[in-house]
């Protein structure tokens, strides 16, 4: 098929816009839809000017997404004074597997001329993740350890960094499974959080005065059309799962996501839109913020006696 904008070869079919378009017109829309997430979500501040700018520290694990979000920033803000970027990668302690991204991710930062940071669990923890899989105390999928220790540390460095905002590589595809897993757990509160830490414009949320506020440019993007885009500009992305990656409820939800997007294209924008409604009522609605203290070890917000990190850090026996 040729591309319906200039009649070039179409690189990509969007099913679920009916869309052909050839490799310039694909990359025009991505970054397009990039560039309009980032001002309907209202991150660049009115009060950022060059004497006083702000600081936005990208997670960049060397994936594609990541690479492309840095890429995207980069360019985009590169003559801009008011914005100044930090990329923070961790080594998660995965044996021959966070060595490769780690590489891609030190490429792409010194191409870009991007500040360039790199922390790991054993440092930060003294744990590895490979121990934690071999040991495995709480019986638990190796991501559910890695995702509390992941987001742990961005939120930790963000403030170390004195950091405005923390921008994830988060795409469509992630967001859409965020969704449906929320919704089929019936976890109201915790639409609620997703909205106000993540989804919702700056200027609507409600815990900004918490924690380091996030953004997720890529979240209108599907996550193939992030691995092309990285794919035709020959980033230096590391394109491999992760070998403790595991069968989960996010696994299940992922397969159901594209049986559902391949039989009715367009179900994860419409399930997106849908959901932001639904979580922004329950920000707005929800008391989220009750009973809400500090960690009795670590002093970081927690809704219990202590957070999830340290909770999984003693069963580690770390």
């Amino acid at each position: 098929m040729d591309c319906d904008r200039c009649g070039e070869a179409a690189v990509m079919h969007a099913a679920y816009s009916g869309a052909h378009l050839c490799e310039k017109h694909f990359r025009h829309s991505l970054e397009k839809r990039v560039r309009r997430r980032i001002r309907e979500d209202g991150i660049v501040p009115e009060t950022a000017t060059p004497e006083d700018p702000v600081t936005w520290l990208i997670g960049l694990s060397g994936g594609k997404d990541s690479v492309v979000l840095t890429q995207i920033l980069a360019e985009t803000f590169a003559e801009d004074p008011r914005i100044e970027l930090l990329a923070l990668s961790i080594h998660e302690g995965i044996e021959g597997y966070r060595d490769e991204s780690l590489d891609a991710a030190e490429s792409l930062t010194d191409d870009l001329g991007v500040r360039h940071e790199t922390i790991a669990y054993a440092e930060e923890f003294g744990v590895r993740m490979d121990e934690v899989v071999e040991d495995d105390p709480e019986d638990m999928a190796a991501c559910a350890y890695c995702g509390v220790f992941r987001r742990d540390l961005l939120s930790t460095y963000a403030e170390e960094f004195t950091a405005d905002l923390l921008l994830t590589g988060h795409n469509l595809d992630d967001e859409a499974e965020t969704a449906l897993m929320n919704f089929l757990e019936g976890d109201v509160a915790q639409m609620a959080k997703h909205f106000d830490a993540s989804l919702g414009p700056l200027d609507e949320r409600t815990l900004t005065d918490r924690h380091v506020p996030r953004a997720k440019p890529l979240r209108d993007v599907p996550e193939k059309e992030v691995a092309l885009y990285a794919r035709l500009r020959d980033l230096p992305a590391h394109i491999t799962e992760c070998p403790h990656a595991s069968e989960s409820f996010r696994g299940e939800i992922q397969s159901l996501l594209y049986k559902l997007e391949e039989a009715h294209p367009g179900t994860r924008h419409s399930i997106m839109a849908g959901y932001e409604q639904l979580a922004r009522q329950a920000a707005r609605n929800v008391d989220r913020d009750r009973g809400y203290a500090s960690c009795d070890t670590c002093g970081r917000p927690t809704t219990g006696d202590r957070c999830r990190r340290c909770q999984l850090l003693d069963a580690l026996g770390a």
